[in-house]
């Protein structure tokens, strides 16, 4: 633990970390009104809807703040809309491009990728045990008057549940802290799919009685471990898209092995501050910051095996096999940023990452010798910009690495203009290249097909972005996206190995969001549609993904009770699903199986009581009736009809 004492020891002696607290709107689409609703689905402490309860005369809800990294400021949100049910879920988020596997707790498969990327150096791998991690981007620092309790509960399939407690408090004015615990375990409805995870959060805030110098900390420390079973054989497939009734009970089906486990685990310490060397004057000029942030981020990879099995090859040894892949990674920035009214923020600043990725020996196989550990560093510069000038704003940043092992580079550029009350235009452009994520450069297992060490070029990245909202009519989005040197996962025959296109991939994609109501009832529509133009041998998703939610809502018993209920119809058309390997973490392409094409129907009643909000759903009950040919990966069938119910409680002292 020395070095993360002296991680902290280093962040006290630097100087601070580039932002303003902003407040930030919720985003459209976000529970914004219209027709002839009462907005009883909103906030409700300052002004709850029924007499009988008693108002908390303490604070308004707008006091009680979540912010960012980028202290980027919303407040907390006590709502029952239609986006709390779609972000009520394992993730917290709505994941209308993921399509989730048939055990809480496991991964997604991507109907959709976004290819803009805001990063110059390369990340450890393991995707697809990466989306329920937090990164650091993900940690959130509070700022409340009275004390604040969440209490997060869903059911689960089979044994198990999901539970996320959270609290935080200010002890003055000038301190904050938080604390969190997320844990879920799930049997499952398969055999050998349990999924357990845990992931504790403890944040920190603080800031001088004369807001000159503020200073945020966070530790981090979170384990993902899943019972893997390879999915279930081909022959058994024919007996699940039959709808054989003696394997409704799906613990009867053998899966291709029940012997495996993956775990990931990582921990990271982390300290930022910012010093404000020269206060802005009356007129918000000349004021200039500075200040530094760093981290420490320790992870592994452990990938278990009781006897090796025929379906990844041939292994060194025939029993108790064992892959573990560890990462080290510590960042530290400084960085000064310029406000002037007119001239807007200037943000200039000097990074340096150090990774150390790999294993404990070297490998010699068919005379090749892999090396055990990539021990890499890369020195930045960068800046940003950010100003408003009438209805144009503008906000721009860049990196590139000057010095180190690592070339990369990345340039993002946004600019939005408030056409009227109604519209309002947004376009970005993202420019990125950056080297191959560590698994793919380096790996080693005890199955000989997954040892490599490779010298890929940088993948490069273009992508041109548009987005129109309107209060009124949705919002509606546009990008394209242009890939050099696109990097993908294959198996040729020996084994699942990384391997980069030489030609070029087009990706164009169109969305649109809109939320219709009349009296009582509500339509809320989501529509992709994404065309690969150049390079779909190595890109593969659905050209059409849809989710429509048909709902009612009212109040009941003098306000005191907000009801909604609906039905929520998904559907994504078919195309050469990626596969999922679990050895990897990944997933990789394949030509062989076509699958999707089938409709997910949801039916929910969910209630809000002061702030508790009430969640109940039956899950895919169309199951039976529109055939057995879901699944979320090749030989991963999707879930089946289950009822599951849950509850998000707010607690304000």
């Amino acid at each position: 633990m020395n070095k993360y004492a002296l991680l902290f020891v280093l962040g006290l002696y630097s100087s601070t970390l580039l932002a303003q607290i902003q407040p930030v709107s919720r985003p459209l689409g976000d529970g914004f009104q219209k027709g002839n609703f009462a907005d009883r689905s909103m906030d409700t402490i300052a002004d709850r809807g029924s007499k009988k309860v008693t108002k908390n005369t303490k604070a308004k809800i707008e006091d009680y703040n979540i912010i960012s990294r980028q202290f980027d400021t919303i407040s907390v949100d006590t709502t029952l809309t239609i986006q709390k049910e779609y972000k009520f879920n394992y993730l917290r988020k709505d994941y209308f491009n993921l399509l989730p596997f048939n055990n809480m707790g496991q991964t997604y498969n991507s109907l959709s990728y976004n290819f803009k990327n805001s990063a110059s150096v390369p990340q450890f791998g393991a995707k697809a045990k990466h989306f329920a991690y937090m990164e650091v981007e993900d940690t959130k620092y509070y700022r409340v008057p009275t004390p604040l309790t969440e209490l997060m509960f869903k059911s689960n399939f089979e044994q198990g549940q999901l539970l996320d407690a959270f609290f935080t408090t200010n002890t003055s004015e000038q301190f904050n802290f938080s604390i969190a615990y997320k844990g879920m375990r799930s049997l499952g409805k398969y055999q050998h799919i349990l999924s357990s995870t845990g992931n504790f959060r403890f944040t920190s805030s603080y800031h001088t009685k004369n807001k000159r110098y503020h200073a945020r900390a966070h530790m981090v420390t979170q384990d993902i471990l899943n019972q893997e079973n390879g999915g279930i054989s081909d022959e058994d497939l024919i007996e699940f898209e039959n709808g054989n009734q003696e394997f409704i009970d799906r613990s009867l089906f053998d899966p291709l092995f029940e012997d495996a486990q993956s775990n990931l685990e990582g921990r990271r310490f982390y300290f930022d501050q910012f010093y404000q060397l020269i206060p802005k004057d009356s007129l918000g000029n000349n004021g200039l910051k500075i200040g530094n942030a760093i981290f420490i981020e320790d992870k592994y990879y452990h990938y278990t095996q009781n006897r090796n099995n025929p379906v990844f090859g041939e292994a060194f040894a025939t029993t108790n096999l064992s892959d573990k892949n560890t990462f080290e990674h510590f960042f530290t920035e400084f960085n000064a940023q310029y406000n002037n009214k007119t001239l807007g923020e200037i943000q200039a600043k000097v990074t340096l990452n150090n990774f150390n990725y790999g294993y404990d020996a070297v490998v010699i196989l068919n005379g090749q010798t892999i090396t055990n550990r990539l021990k890499e560093n890369a020195i930045a510069i960068g800046g940003g910009y950010k100003n408003r000038i009438a209805n144009i704003g503008l906000t721009a940043n860049f990196g590139v690495n000057i010095a180190g092992d690592l070339e990369g580079n990345f340039l993002d550029v946004k600019a939005d203009y408030r056409i009227n009350d109604d519209l309002k235009l947004n376009a970005a452009i993202n420019v990125n290249s950056s080297v191959a994520d560590y698994n793919y450069r380096l790996y080693q297992s005890d199955y000989l097909n997954y040892n490599w060490q490779n010298n890929f070029k940088n993948q490069q990245s273009k992508q041109l972005a548009a987005e129109l909202k309107s209060v009124k009519w949705g919002v509606l989005s546009f990008d394209y996206s242009t890939i050099n040197n696109f990097l993908y996962f294959e198996n040729r025959g020996e084994g699942v190995k990384p391997y980069q296109w030489d030609g070029t991939v087009n990706v164009a994609r169109i969305r649109y969001e809109s939320e219709y109501k009349y009296k009582k009832f509500g339509l809320y529509n989501t529509i992709l549609f994404q065309k690969v133009l150049d390079g779909d041998q190595v890109l593969k998703v659905p050209q059409l993904n849809t989710r429509h939610t048909l709902y009612y809502a009212n109040e009941f018993f003098e306000k005191a009770l907000y009801l909604q209920t609906g039905v929520t119809l998904s559907y994504f058309s078919d195309y050469n699903m990626n596969a999922y390997d679990p050895v990897l973490a990944e997933f990789y392409i394949q030509n062989d199986k076509t699958l999707g094409n089938f409709p997910r129907i949801d039916f929910f009643i969910n209630a809000k009581i002061q702030q508790t909000r009430l969640y109940l759903k039956a899950e895919h009950f169309n199951s039976a009736m529109t055939g057995y040919n879901f699944y979320s990966a090749p030989n991963y069938p999707y879930r089946d009809f289950i009822v599951r119910f849950g509850l998000v409680w707010n607690f304000f002292l």
